[in-house]
């Protein structure tokens, strides 16, 4: 059995310096993120449907690798239920689940060990696991290539790095109806929604990372809601609000999200009086190096000719045909 002190190398006061020292931007509040995730915490399971449908996506990747995986980390796992998908398919081992949120490490324990510690930080030995999983929580991580890099260390060889995340095409409809409304009520814009990342950039961070064989893609979900209100009450219940730095620090005013609600109804209402909400969720898989993986072939040494293969007549770039 493994315990605190194998894992744990460097504290937060590490983590703050090398983010200093890197100048590299820091976004987010995370006080503030633990307080909305310590909130959401009680009732989470009551809002949990966008935490769940990440949760079979990631669950649906593992099915599809045929091997087990002993000790795994899961980073930002609220109140442990990604291993509820995972499990069932009997692939998983011993898990240690990591939340910022105290209450949501708590309620993870009934699955296993529960650690508190920030998204970002992951202080435990290299090579400790033979996978890292996180579902739907990396979105409020400042700096996601030094996450990455750090998941990267703490694999074994052959490990396994499977995560998904927020995209950049979530909740437009949202960002771009209280933009507008605040605009038309007060005359500016103030940060409201968190940046997210094209799957593009994020698929990149993979390769960058010394990730092997690296896989990212994206689906859609949509979903139908009475009004931009009880679309707002599940984001709070998700533990998933305004955590900028730069965010507005007085309370908005009551007439811009009417306005912002009555956008939203016209802009975006179905004929059934619903309004639609969009959330992408960027699914990435990637492997810590080792022999036994499959490695691209050097120029020149391919076995048959591609013209051959196509069963057509190669071109001579000198001569034009």
């Amino acid at each position: 059995m493994l315990g605190d002190a194998d894992f744990f190398t460097c504290g937060f006061a590490c983590l703050l310096y090398m983010i200093k020292v890197m100048n590299i931007p820091i976004l987010f509040d995370q006080q503030l993120i633990r307080q909305h995730r310590e909130r959401a915490a009680d009732k989470y399971s009551d809002y949990a449907f966008l935490k769940d449908a990440a949760a079979a996506r990631l669950a649906d990747r593992l099915d599809l690798i045929r091997r087990d995986f002993d000790l795994c980390l899961d980073v930002g796992a609220h109140d442990g239920r990604l291993m509820q998908h995972l499990a069932r398919l009997g692939k998983i081992g011993h898990i240690i689940r990591t939340d910022p949120a105290e209450q949501f490490a708590i309620a993870a324990r009934q699955y296993g060990p529960g650690v508190v510690h920030v998204l970002s930080e992951l202080p435990y030995k290299p090579k400790s696991f033979d996978a890292v999983f996180s579902c739907v929580s990396l979105h409020w991580v400042d700096d996601l290539p030094g996450l990455m890099v750090q998941a990267r260390q703490l694999l074994r060889p052959d490990g396994l790095l499977l995560i998904n995340l927020l995209g950049g095409n979530s909740l437009i409809e949202l960002k771009q109806v209280l933009a507008e409304a605040e605009q038309i009520v007060t005359g500016g814009i103030s940060p409201r929604c968190a940046p997210m990342a094209d799957i593009r950039d994020i698929g990149d961070l993979l390769g960058r990372a010394g990730l092997a064989l690296p896989v990212a893609d994206s689906d859609r979900l949509t979903v139908h809601y009475p009004h931009m209100f009880k679309l707002m009450e599940d984001l709070r219940g998700m533990g998933e609000q305004n955590a900028l730095l730069t965010r507005l620090k007085t309370p908005t005013r009551r007439q811009v999200f009417l306005q912002a609600a009555e956008i939203y109804q016209k802009r975006f209402g179905r004929a059934d009086g619903q309004i639609s909400a969009s959330f992408e969720i960027v699914t990435l898989t990637g492997w810590a190096p080792h022999e036994s993986q499959q490695k691209p072939l050097r120029p020149g040494v391919a076995a048959h000719r591609l013209a051959t293969v196509l069963e057509t007549d190669e071109l001579d770039p000198e001569k034009g045909f």
